[in-house]
Parts: structure tokens; sequence; C-alpha cells
């Protein structure tokens, strides 16, 4: 579980970060390694207390998108970022928004189990005669 702490590279929306958004954030809490997985292992990635970057995959806060169509979803998820802006875990659980892909983040859709084209319950636009 991880805490939003900054948006960046977003001057409008006063703070509010959206699908495919990076932000820096703050690791509440992070999956225990045991000592057996620590000394196989080199480096420990995430431990609690990290600050680190992560690109934002889904909101509640529904998203129009241009066609009229309005996506939400149940919770708030982002994925890790190392350094040099790549993921830092190699698998991705849930569904992650197809807005990634206008936003440059094609590498999360293609790890992704599930992406989410179109809004399971559309609020449409009225119709008009």
């Amino acid at each position: 579980m991880v805490e939003c702490v900054n948006v960046l590279k977003h001057k409008i929306n006063h703070g509010w970060a959206t699908v495919g958004d990076e932000i820096v954030v703050v690791v509440q809490q992070a999956r225990p390694i045991s000592a057996t997985a620590l000394a196989s292992s080199t480096a420990v990635k995430v431990r609690r207390g990290d600050v680190r970057r992560a690109v934002v995959v889904r909101t509640r806060k529904a998203v129009k998108r241009p066609d009229g169509r309005i996506i939400r979803f149940d919770d708030n998820a982002a994925v890790l970022l190392n350094n040099k802006r790549e993921m830092l875990g190699t698998r991705l659980s849930g569904v992650v928004s197809a807005d990634l892909r206008q936003k440059g983040w094609s590498k999360i859709l293609s790890l992704a189990p599930k992406v989410r084209r179109w809004a399971a319950t559309c609020i449409s636009p009225p119709l008009t005669t």
C-alpha cells in the first residue's frame, strides 16, 4: 500500500492525478521478506518508508472519455517505477485502464491481465431527437 505525496508535471487540476499520471509515493505497507528469500536475493526492492515514483493505473474518480463514455473503478491503484521510469515489478494484478496507451505506458498494458477499454456501466449523454 502506498500514499501519494506529489503529482509530477501536472500543473492543472490542482494536484489531482488521473490515469497515466506520474506521482511520488511513500510505501506504507510492504510484503514481509523471509530470511531464506533475503539470503537468496541480493537486493530488496521495496521497503516500508521508501519514497518512489509510480504511475496511476486505476482511479475511483470517474473519467470522461472523448466519445462521451464515463469510466470508473472500484479502487485507486498505481504501479511502482525505478529511476529509469521502468516498472519495478514483473507482474500486475487487476484491471488497468486503456487510457495508459495514450500517455505512453504501453509496457504496463502488455503485462496487465485485463485492460478496461470501455465502461461496464456506461453513462452516455442524453439522446436528442
